[in-house]
């Protein structure tokens, strides 16, 4: 059982993808019918400050009736981002010598109200991972 109090479905085939910090499992599974359905999990490690670690998990169910639009769109949306930023991986995380688009103005070119623009020290990398 899981932590919900629901009987997790036998995995019938599995494949594994790891990268980086997060390793994502895809699943197939049967129905109490005993059709198949895919589950997609995502599992982040986090490390504690006091070194031990712990995961997050994100999971999400596609049925057979959804597979052939879900697959569409997926194909869509990915090619749209190769299409429009290549396959180079461009970030942070990934490169040392990654560059930020923008710039800090000088000061001759800011305001007299010191808040009225922000450096790029103030600003605050938000994590989407519970969406």
């Amino acid at each position: 059982m899981n932590n919900n109090g629901m009987m997790e479905r036998e995995e019938i085939f599995s494949k594994v993808l790891r990268a980086g910090r997060r390793t994502y499992f895809f699943d197939v599974r049967a129905t109490k019918a005993d059709d198949y359905y895919l589950t997609i999990t995502e599992s982040k490690k986090f490390t504690n400050d006091d070194g031990s670690f712990h995961y997050k998990k994100h999971k999400i169910y596609i049925y057979k009736e959804d597979f052939s639009e879900f697959k569409d769109i997926l194909a869509e949306m990915t090619d749209y981002i190769i299409e429009k930023k290549g396959d180079e991986v461009i970030s942070e995380r990934h490169q040392k010598d990654f560059k930020k688009n923008y710039e800090v103005k000088d000061s001759e070119e800011s305001s007299t109200d010191d808040n009225s623009h922000k450096s790029a020290e103030s600003f605050t990398d938000v994590d989407f991972d519970d969406i």
